[in-house]
């Protein structure tokens, strides 16, 4: 089996788990720019055929990497990443009741986008 990569398609809001040049799970994010920037995940999706083999799990791994290397916090709506990171408190700060609460809002707001 090959590696699986890790790639953020930023115009797209995914972060994409590709092996053998196929798109075998993602996370589909937005950016919120108020009332602090963030990066807030609503959907985690693995493929059928490639479940039960951590992918979900590096995906959010990385999404809280990358959030670091940008300075901006993670205020997750998907409730893959929230149960993610309360068991890798190591690895996922919590995001403020305020930012997450404007992440929802901005949700309700932009209902096409998801």
């Amino acid at each position: 089996m090959s590696e699986t990569e890790i790639r953020d398609d930023r115009a797209a809001g995914r972060l994409e788990a590709v092996t053998d040049g196929e798109v075998v799970g993602r996370i589909e994010y937005f950016l919120l720019e108020s009332p602090a920037r963030a990066l807030v995940p609503v959907h985690t999706i693995v493929e059928p055929a490639h479940q039960g083999q951590g992918i979900a799990g590096s995906l959010s791994r990385e999404l809280y990497a990358l959030a670091g290397r940008e300075g901006v916090q993670v205020a997750p709506l998907c409730s893959y990443v929230v149960n993610w990171a309360e068991h890798h408190p190591e690895a996922a700060p919590p995001a403020g009741p305020g930012l997450v609460s404007a992440a929802k809002d901005w949700l309700r707001a932009h209902p096409e986008r998801f």
